[in-house]
């Protein structure tokens, strides 16, 4: 591991051409248009051959990317066909800044977005600056490191966020990003998440507990090559494998031709879409999915390493459900198409695991305002198949997302810090906090708004009131369906560590009104500090739904006497 990130490292220093081999900027020889389809084979056909961007389907239509060629092919069809110029215009300005601007730092003509080689700067330093609770990692390498014999390329490096003080088993929550090149807003909201965390640990109570308390494995970039050819303003999507045998039209100079698309060549249902087309198995299309499954590197690292920190959960048959106490959660990032997806892709059938991963994309949907939807559903995307999601799901039982954020690929900054950054952190600050539990935790209620009648501080043996309020109502589906809700039945605090672990004591609050018979509820604890030891106590509130689920921790910080922080004082 060591000698790779070294390597990675001391390449930040050479040229960007000793990386990847960019091509010049990409010419204006395409057009977005509004495509209708007839039923969903017919869109099917078009996702499978063609740069399908969003679909909408109440009016048919699909936002497609066409070059001269394709859609000059188009125009000989029965298809109601409408340029897009605002979106084409957009594109080719977007490319022009990402070739033109002179900025020192991050993507031209994007500053907000780090480069591969920034992205990699700045997880080592994470590590360097935060070594107890941020560990390197290395899960292999892209495939020009590979074909070049680490002449070029890049290593495909991950980050493991976690208390390392404390020792036992923890729920893992992993996060990739990136896996599709040209998406700019994914690989930095991941690095920020990871840098949100490890920035609050001992500031902000849910980073603290959190870090304490789970496993967070960020994978960032998990395309380098292709990303290093979506930084010259193309709309590189696969990896940079040169395996399509033509070059018309300047296909290839968008990047189109080039490589596979890494999220169809998964090992679970490669090419086995149910009785529609969902990948293309020829080299020059956008969804290639490669000559066979995990035929490519950075497929093969991201996979073996899924399966070296998850434990696997579901049996072999595609109607085995993986328990419901089964932990871990497994998220990658994707642009754009405002929506959280969920497994199947493959399929329209439902999952067995179905409701349980609707209501947690539900809660991401309340933080995010995305719609929430089965991915392989009729009405919400179209079907994919050799996914990551569906692998993670299908071959280990993780409860596992797709998150399409914002609404361009090439995001403005000042959309992505005003709009797109902020709800994808809380999302992902909730997905790590039902980790542990994803199959049952996120049913229940949410704790919001803690506070201290002292404001956090108090003098040793000094009483103090925490409130907070109970909420089971917190679900967002975008027209996909309602939530069922119940009223609260119960309120509970610990000290140090979620109820979830074992000999963990819980006490219990009490209905401000009364009575617990809301879907919204305020609680209160009188809490007397008397023997408290002096040092910062982080106090975890769970709420509990009449059906009995407990939802996740909410924390807040109590600081009894000397200012000092505990990372569990045991009571």
């Amino acid at each position: 591991m060591s000698s790779a990130w070294l390597l990675a490292f001391l390449l930040l220093a050479l040229p960007t051409s000793v990386h990847a081999q960019t091509a010049p900027p990409a010419p204006q020889n395409g057009v977005v248009v509004r495509l209708s389809f007839t039923d969903q084979a017919d869109l099917q056909r078009l996702v499978a051959h063609f740069d399908v961007w969003s679909v909408d389907h109440a009016a048919r239509e699909a936002t497609v990317w066409l070059t001269t060629a394709q859609l000059q092919q188009m125009q000989a069809q029965s298809r109601r066909i409408t340029v897009d110029q605002a979106a084409t215009d957009a594109l080719y300005a977007a490319q022009r800044a990402a070739t033109t601007a002179q900025n020192r730092n991050g993507i031209p003509g994007y500053p907000c977005y780090r480069t591969v080689e920034e992205t990699y700067a700045a997880m080592a330093q994470l590590a360097a600056d935060y070594p107890t609770l941020v560990r390197q990692v290395t899960l292999g390498q892209s495939w020009t490191w590979i074909n070049s014999g680490g002449s070029a390329g890049y290593p495909i490096p991950g980050i493991v966020l976690t208390n390392q003080a404390i020792t036992r088993t923890k729920p893992v929550f992993f996060l990739m990003a990136a896996i599709h090149a040209r998406e700019y807003t994914t690989a930095e909201s991941a690095l920020r998440f990871a840098e949100h965390l490890v920035r609050g640990y001992g500031r902000d109570a849910d980073a603290t507990w959190l870090l304490d308390a789970t496993e967070i494995h960020i994978v960032p970039q998990a395309n380098p090559d292709g990303r290093k050819q979506a930084e010259t303003g193309r709309l590189w999507r696969k990896n940079v494998a040169p395996l399509c045998p033509y070059e018309y039209d300047n296909y290839l100079n968008q990047g189109y031709g080039y490589g596979v698309d890494l999220n169809r060549n998964s090992s679970f249902k490669w090419a086995q879409c149910d009785g529609f087309n969902c990948s293309s198995a020829y080299a020059c299309d956008v969804t290639y999915r490669g000559a066979a499954a995990a035929s490519e590197p950075e497929v093969q690292a991201l996979e073996n390493y899924m399966r070296t920190v998850f434990v696997d959960a579901r049996g072999p048959l595609d109607t085995d459900a993986a328990p419901a106490d089964t932990p871990g959660l497994m998220i990658s990032l994707h642009s754009y198409y405002p929506k959280i997806l969920f497994p199947w892709g493959w399929t329209p059938t439902p999952a067995p695991n179905q409701q349980a991963l609707q209501t947690l994309a539900r809660k991401f949907g309340f933080y995010t305002r995305y719609a929430a939807c089965q991915s392989g559903a009729e009405g919400c995307i179209y079907l994919t198949d050799g996914t990551t999601d569906d692998f993670a799901y299908g071959e280990l039982g993780v409860a596992a997302y797709t998150f399409e954020l914002g609404t361009s690929f090439f995001q403005a900054c000042s959309t992505f810090e005003a709009t797109v950054l902020t709800p994808t952190l809380a999302s992902l600050t909730y997905a790590a906090k039902a980790a542990a539990r994803p199959y049952l935790a996120p049913a229940g209620p949410e704790v919001i708004n803690p506070t201290l009648s002292t404001g956090g501080a108090v003098a040793t043996g000094q009483v103090v009131t925490l409130t907070v309020t109970a909420d089971d109502s917190r679900f967002y589906s975008g027209g996909y369906g309602v939530e069922p809700t119940q009223t609260i039945q119960a309120v509970r605090y610990t000290i140090g560590q979620p109820a979830w672990i074992t000999g963990t004591a819980a006490y219990p609050l009490a209905p401000v009104d009364g009575a617990f018979d809301a879907v919204s509820e305020q609680a209160y604890a009188v809490i007397d500090t008397g023997g408290w030891s002096s040092g910062r106590y982080l106090l975890l509130v769970e709420a509990q739904d009449a059906n009995g689920v407990w939802g996740v921790p909410t924390a807040i910080f109590l600081e009894v006497g000397e200012r000092r922080y505990f990372p569990f004082i045991a009571r």
